[in-house]
C-alpha cells in the first residue's frame, strides 16, 4: 500500500480521498489554487502545496505544476478523483513517465475508453451491444446523411471526445443533422481540442443505466450493480439510485455481465462505469465508459458497503480484488442529489458568493459529503456543487421519505441553491412510482 499520495482535485472529492487515506494510514498532500486557499479540507490534509491562481488551466489542469507538486512533496502516487485531468491519458502517461503512480486505470485503457468511436469499435467486438449509427467519426456531410437515412431519424450527433452534453445535438432531418454537425464540430474544438463527431440513432425517453466496474492488475474484474442515472437537465445528472427501479433480476445479471466484458476487452483496472441506455422495449445499448470514479458512487457504496476509494488505492497499488462477483450483495436502496449553489428559477445560474449558515441534514440513513461550511466562499471559477446528499433505506420508498426529510432539514443561506427544486422532485407522483425517462425534468419542469 501507498505510504503518501497527493489529491489532484478539489472540493468534495478531495476531503473524501483524505478521509479513506486516513483510514488507510496513507499520508495525503492537497493540492490547491489561490481561489482555494481556505478550503477547510486542507486542514485535514498532511501537507499542501499551491499550484497557481484560481483559473484551472493554469492550477488544476495544468501538468507540469502537478508533477512538480508530487515531486516537491515527495509522494507516491497521485489520485486525480473525478473532473479536471481524471481522463487524461497524456496526465497518466507523465506519471508514468516520472515514476509516479496513477490511481486509476491505464493510460491506454483511458485512451480505448475515453474516445467514444474507439470504445465502441471495442465493444462491438466484444459483442456488447451498440445502438446504431456511424462506424467511426463522420468525414463528410454527404456520409452523415446517408448514415441518418439508413438507421432513421431522429438521430444524435456525439463528440467522440466528449462528455457533459458539449458536443451533442438532435437532429430530426437533413437540413438539422448537417447545422447540428457543424454546431457539435465546434462546440467539441472548443471543449476538447478535438472536432471529430458521429452519429447514431436517437433513443427516445430512454432510461440511463450505468454499472459500476472494479477491476485488478491481475485479470479479476467485477461489477458492483447498477446506477440509474435518468433524472438529467441538458445531460447532467441531477439525481442517482441504486438499484434502478425498473431492472429485473435477470435483465440486472445480462447488463452486470455486458459491462464486464468490455471492461475486460480494453484490460481495464481500477474504478470505472459502463454507461448504457434502456429503451422501452427493455432493450439496452452500451453509449460509453467513464475512466474515473463518479461523482455518485456514495450510493453504490451505500447499498454494497464497499469503501469504493480505498478500493481504487487498493487496487492501484497492486492489490487483488479479494472478492468474486458472487461475493457481492445489494441491501437495500440509496438515492443522491446533487446540491448545487445554483438558482433553478433563473435557468440554473451559478449562485456563488458567501455561505451565510450551512446546516446539513442528519440522522439515520443520512451521509452529506460536502466541502462547505457556514461562511464559506463559493467561488465562481469551477463546478457549482458544493456537496451530495445520499440517503439510504431498506427499500425505495423508505429513501425517498428519508430524502424528502432531509431536504427539508437542509439549510444553505446566503446564496441559491437547487435544494428548493429537489423537493419538487421528490414530492412529483411519477419520481415516486419510478415511472420516468430522461425527458422528465423538460417534461415537468420545462420552466426550469
Amino acid at each position: 500500500m501507498f505510504s503518501r499520495i497527493l489529491i489532484a482535485n478539489r472540493g468534495e472529492i478531495a476531503l473524501r480521498i483524505i478521509r479513506a487515506c486516513k483510514e488507510l494510514g496513507i499520508e495525503t498532500v492537497a493540492v490547491y489554487s489561490e481561489a482555494d486557499s481556505k478550503a477547510i479540507y486542507l486542514r485535514l490534509a498532511d501537507d499542501t502545496v499551491c499550484i497557481g491562481p484560481a483559473a484551472s488551466a493554469q492550477s488544476y489542469l495544468d501538468i507540469p505544476r502537478l508533477i512538480s507538486a508530487a515531486e516537491i512533496a515527495d509522494v507516491e502516487s497521485i489520485h486525480p478523483g473525478y473532473g479536471f485531468l481524471s481522463e487524461n491519458a497524456r496526465f497518466a502517461e507523465v506519471c508514468r513517465s516520472c515514476n509516479i503512480g496513477f490511481i486509476g486505470p491505464s493510460p491506454e485503457a483511458i485512451l480505448l475508453a475515453g474516445n467514444k468511436v474507439r470504445a465502441k469499435e471495442m465493444a462491438r467486438k466484444a459483442k456488447v451491444q451498440c445502438i446504431p449509427g456511424s462506424d467511426g467519426p463522420i468525414t463528410a456531410d454527404e456520409e452523415a446523411l446517408k448514415i441518418a437515412r439508413k438507421i432513421g431519424y431522429p438521430v444524435i450527433i456525439k463528440a467522440a471526445a466528449g462528455g457533459g452534453g458539449r458536443g451533442m445535438r438532435v437532429a430530426h432531418n437533413d437540413i438539422s443533422l448537417q447545422n447540428g454537425i457543424y454546431q457539435a464540430k465546434q462546440e467539441a474544438e472548443a471543449a476538447f481540442k478535438d472536432g471529430s463527431v458521429y452519429i447514431e440513432r436517437y433513443i427516445e425517453k430512454p432510461r440511463h443505466i450505468e454499472f459500476q466496474i472494479l477491476g485488478d492488475t491481475h485479470g479479476n474484474i467485477v461489477h458492483l450493480g447498477e446506477r440509474d442515472c435518468t433524472l438529467q437537465r441538458r445531460y447532467q445528472k441531477l439525481v442517482e439510485e441504486a438499484p434502478s427501479p425498473v431492472l429485473s433480476k435477470n435483465l440486472r445479471k445480462e447488463m452486470g455481465e455486458a459491462a464486464v466484458k468490455f471492461a475486460r476487452a480494453i484490460g481495464y483496472s481500477n474504478a470505472g462505469t459502463v454507461e448504457f441506455l434502456l429503451d422501452r422495449q427493455g432493450r439496452y445499448y452500451f453509449i460509453e465508459m467513464n475512466a474515473r470514479i463518479q461523482v455518485e458512487h456514495p450510493v453504490t457504496e451505500m447499498v454494497t458497503g464497499i469503501d469504493l476509494v480505498k478500493e481504487q488505492l487498493r487496487l492501484a497499488a497492486g492489490e487483488k480484488l479479494g472478492y468474486s462477483q458472487r461475493d457481492i450483495e445489494i441491501h437495500g436502496h440509496a438515492i443522491e442529489c446533487r446540491i448545487n449553489a445554483e438558482d433553478p428559477r433563473a435557468g440554473f445560474k451559478p449562485s456563488p458568493g458567501r455561505i451565510g449558515l450551512f446546516w446539513p441534514p442528519g440522522g439515520i440513513g443520512v451521509r452529506v459529503d460536502s466541502h462547505a461550511f457556514s461562511g464559506y466562499e463559493v467561488p465562481p471559477n469551477y463546478d457549482s456543487m458544493i456537496g451530495k446528499l445520499i440517503v439510504h433505506s431498506r427499500n425505495r420508498n423508505g429513501a425517498i421519505l428519508t430524502m424528502r426529510r432531509s431536504l427539508d432539514e437542509f439549510i444553505v443561506e446566503g446564496l441559491k441553491t437547487t435544494i428548493p427544486f429537489y423537493r419538487e422532485i421528490f414530492a412529483h407522483s411519477n419520481f415516486i412510482a419510478g415511472d420516468y425517462d430522461t425527458s422528465f425534468i423538460d417534461t415537468y419542469f420545462s420552466s426550469k
